[in-house]
């Protein structure tokens, strides 16, 4: 006697999803469609004609689906299915190679037909082994772990101002983006039209650079900044003036910033040495830890929207544009959040600690 197919709701559901998935195996989405339409009042005799397979095989997957719900739709039983191509073994060789083992030739990186050839095997078969196991050999990001000896304590003191600032006062993250450049380009540009995107000369003229110093007030988003011709101890000294005159006299001031030389220069020392700025705290960021200043975050944004592709005739047009474009940004400013605990970037550092010293004797 035939057993009919009697779908829930959650199994239906499940069946839909597969057989209109667009990443599914193929084996299990025509094996969905064809439960589905079995659950339709279709017989396994007309399902199988419309669908072009045998009444035995429709049968079959029918009986798999009542015995093993929708997670058995197209599973392969163990010792069935398409067997591996290439032998275990030349695979834990191409990925150790890949891992530990420079190309012969001098390369900088294997490539899929170097090491295709290397082990016999095409270089598709490589693409794959790689690909399963996220290896691309041709990637490199960029790190580089702080050797501050006080990276946790100052590492703590930065992210618990930016996720608990202390009550009646004003923290601010401050930068300079030095030697921003006023680049003109060799011949006009083409507009951007329909089906073409605007166009740029790929050599350009250089009309001179600017310092910008920014100070991004961490609770609202707001950026205090001004643009200057160097950023000497005096020019630090200037800002931190600015920032004070533009602080209610009622807040403490409590600065994050990093570790140059200028800001830690004499003018600034005296400055702050005055009873007058007992409000004033500075909260130096870890050497080699310029992520951590939020600051940071806002000359990127500045970067690509107000000045990446863009045309200065001169120093002062490029001032003119930074100036334009921070005065909207504060008209509805952003505060940028800082969600990743102290703990949790402390405990990455010390696994990559621990991994760099691992690969180190491997060298």
């Amino acid at each position: 006697m035939s057993r009919a197919l009697v779908l829930s709701e959650g199994d239906r559901g499940a069946l839909e999803r597969i057989a209109g998935s667009g990443s599914e195996p193929h084996r299990r989405v025509v094996r969905a469609g064809a439960l589905l339409a079995l659950a339709d009042g279709g017989s396994v005799r007309s399902v199988a004609r419309d669908m072009g397979f045998h009444q035995d095989t429709v049968r079959s997957w029918r009986d798999r689906f009542l015995e093993s719900g929708p997670g058995g739709v197209g599973a392969v039983a163990p010792g069935r299915g398409r067997k591996p191509g290439v032998p275990a073994a030349v695979v834990a060789a191409i990925v150790a190679d890949t891992l530990f083992e420079e190309p012969p030739d001098g390369s900088a990186f294997w490539s899929t037909r170097s090491m295709a050839a290397r082990h016999g095997v095409g270089k598709d078969t490589v693409a794959r082994i790689w690909r399963a196991r996220g290896l691309r050999p041709w990637r490199s990001d960029v790190f580089k772990l702080s050797r501050d000896p006080c990276f946790e304590a100052k590492l703590v003191d930065v992210v618990g101002l930016y996720l608990d600032p202390p009550e009646a006062a004003a923290v601010f993250a401050f930068d300079e983006k030095t030697q921003v450049q006023a680049i003109d380009r060799t011949q006009p540009s083409l507009p951007m039209v329909p089906g073409r995107a605007r166009t740029l000369t790929h050599d350009y003229k250089r009309h001179g650079t600017l310092d910008l110093f920014a100070a991004l007030n961490v609770a609202t988003g707001e950026v205090l900044h001004q643009t200057r011709k160097r950023h000497t101890g005096a020019d630090v000294l200037a800002f931190f003036k600015w920032i004070d005159l533009h602080t209610p006299r009622h807040l403490d001031v409590h600065i994050v910033l990093d570790n140059l030389s200028a800001h830690k220069s004499e003018p600034v020392r005296d400055w702050l040495a005055s009873p007058k700025r007992a409000r004033w705290h500075l909260h130096f960021t870890p050497t080699s830890a310029s992520w951590a200043n939020l600051v940071e975050g806002w000359f990127s944004i500045l970067a690509r929207k107000a000045l990446k592709g863009r045309t200065h005739t001169s120093v002062a047009d490029l001032a003119d544009t930074i100036d334009t474009w921070t005065s909207h940004w504060n008209q509805n400013p952003k505060p940028l959040k800082w969600t990743k605990p102290a703990n949790h970037i402390t405990a990455k550092t010390r696994r990559a600690q621990t991994a760099l010293t691992k690969s180190a004797t491997h060298h």
